[in-house]
């Protein structure tokens, strides 16, 4: 169990720092090659703060593990609206301003129906896997097509223009993409052995592991950005970050997932845990868009009540795990 623990604590750690790195080394390269500012914050700036659930994802699929591989996805965006949004919005309360962003909110609610859709059967099939992957595909499309269409002046264009690394050599950013990479698959395989031989050790499912642990370590670099940026004022930023890795984490993450090792599901996966993530969707939905105002804001009293709504969930899943 200690060296189950050490590898959990130090695939967090390679987790956070590879994410870290490969954000930096895309976005630059990216912005190297002249692609605007916008366009790599919505695409390759969003997919790459995806790249440790991706990885966890695939290596859990690739050892038989499908279980912690869908927790992995549902649980990181859970994560991400109830921990990480939360605790940004009680730090500091962020306008919701970009047009761009308000584009975006619509999609996510329909990627996050679809993959409950596809999850009615109790079940992801390789089809559905395929159906999630092509989705991914048309999200990439009308992303790239709403990047060229913003204006300049978009509050979220101005946040990622100032945190793109902008006099970085190709060289530096391909030798940092490159490291951060290795890192991310290394933390990513000790992650999942230790995560899963936890699991077995406890007698508790691959799929309540994913959710917990694993999800709330790889949403620790969501953490970090979203947090740094609400500190900075980026609020365009820390919204949009969380926005597209929840579609990332549902299109990428499960549709990967499931074409590489079908899974049945459990039961609690349609009763609570993808009921969970679509109602603190829809309150982010709301709180963006605050009907009968000017324009959205997620304030201190809604972060907390999303940081209440994060912790009463998972101390109902501690507390039916364990039997208490």
């Amino acid at each position: 169990m200690p060296y189950d623990v050490a590898a959990i604590v130090i695939g967090f750690a390679f987790l956070v720092w590879g994410a870290d790195r490969f954000v930096i080394g895309a976005g630059a390269t990216a912005r190297n090659l002249g692609v605007p500012p916008i366009l790599i914050g919505l695409t390759i700036v969003g997919f790459a703060t995806s790249a440790p659930e991706i990885l966890v994802s695939v290596v859990a699929s690739l050892q038989d593990t499908p279980g912690l591989a869908v927790g992995n996805a549902v649980g990181s965006n859970i994560a991400n609206i109830g921990l990480v949004l939360g605790f940004a919005a009680l730090v500091r309360p962020m306008e919701i301003r970009s047009q761009t962003l308000r584009r975006e909110l619509p999609a996510l609610l329909v990627v996050t129906l679809v993959s409950y859709m596809l999850c009615t059967d109790q079940a992801l099939s390789r089809a559905d896997g395929f159906i999630l992957l092509v989705g991914l595909a048309l999200l990439l499309y009308w992303i790239i097509t709403l990047g060229f269409r913003s204006s300049a002046g978009d509050p979220m264009s101005v946040d990622y223009a100032a945190e793109i690394p902008s006099d970085m050599t190709m060289a530096r950013a391909l030798g940092w993409l490159a490291i951060g990479l290795t890192v991310l698959l290394v933390g990513s395989n000790l992650l999942v052995n230790g995560a899963v031989a936890i699991a077995q050790s406890l007698g508790v499912s691959e799929l309540v592991i994913g959710l917990t642990i694993v999800a709330i370590g790889t949403s620790l670099p969501e953490l970090a950005v979203t947090t740094m940026s609400a500190l900075k004022g980026e609020h365009g930023l820390a919204v949009g970050n969380i926005i597209g890795s929840n579609m990332f984490n549902l299109l990428a993450v499960m549709g990967l997932a499931a074409a590489i090792a079908p899974s049945t599901l459990e039961p609690s996966v349609l009763g609570l845990h993808l009921p969970v993530m679509i109602g603190l969707t829809l309150a982010l939905f709301v709180m963006a868009y605050n009907y009968g105002a000017g324009e959205g804001r997620v304030n201190r009293w809604e972060g907390g009540a999303l940081l209440a709504t994060f912790f009463a969930y998972h101390g109902y899943v501690a507390a039916t795990t364990l039997g208490l």
